[in-house]
């Protein structure tokens, strides 16, 4: 089994929403997406500290989500559909109550037809950094309002906002949820190796 991504160029195939979802059900040990330069990435499952990670950072928005009730939590398992045509799964993301009931049900339970408002990406060792900082870029042409991109490896992260240059920041550091997270810190030296 491969540790790293493996990338098709699907551009002239087509692949309609429909299609992509089966796909995706169909090879549910894969983590699936597709770019809206209509490249499909196979990225295999995650190894442990990744895993760990993604599920503390996950735990942290939900709690901060329980107390404010502002919206809804998403894990990586969960894909969006983006305005641009891409299909992306962040490690965590977040979105509104009031943009999330605006879908109907049967776009709920598929892979929504939504960029969310806030994301956050973490980097494992596996990773490409390019890449990850062109999905980032992705989110925001899709309406993303707050995405923090965290590297370990560069022991920095990346906040990306809309209409500002990205801010790179050293860890440890704290993050703020700024207006789109109200009131919701996040302290990286809490998962400083």
């Amino acid at each position: 089994m491969t540790s790293e991504p493996v990338i098709l160029n699907i551009k002239n195939v087509g692949l309609s929403d429909e299609q992509f979802y089966h796909l995706c059900q169909t090879n549910e040990d894969w983590k699936l997406e597709e770019t809206a330069k209509g490249e499909l990435i196979i990225m295999p499952p995650v190894g442990a500290i990744s895993g760990n990670r993604e599920s503390n950072f996950n735990g942290y928005v939900w709690l901060w989500n329980l107390q404010t009730k502002l919206g809804k939590v998403f894990s990586s398992s969960t894909i969006f559909t983006l305005p641009n045509g891409g299909k992306r799964s962040p490690d965590v993301a977040w979105i509104a109550n009031e943009r999330w009931d605006a879908l109907s049900i049967e776009e709920q339970e598929k892979f929504p037809r939504i960029c969310p408002d806030f994301v956050i990406e973490l980097r494992s060792r596996t990773d490409s950094l390019t890449q990850l900082q062109d999905k980032m870029q992705e989110y925001l042409n899709s309406g993303l309002r707050l995405g923090w991109l965290i590297d370990p490896q560069n022991q920095q992260v990346e906040i990306y906002r809309q209409n500002q240059p990205v801010e790179i920041l050293s860890l440890p550091t704290i993050l703020s949820g700024e207006d789109v997270l109200p009131g919701f810190t996040l302290d990286l030296s809490l998962f400083h190796d």
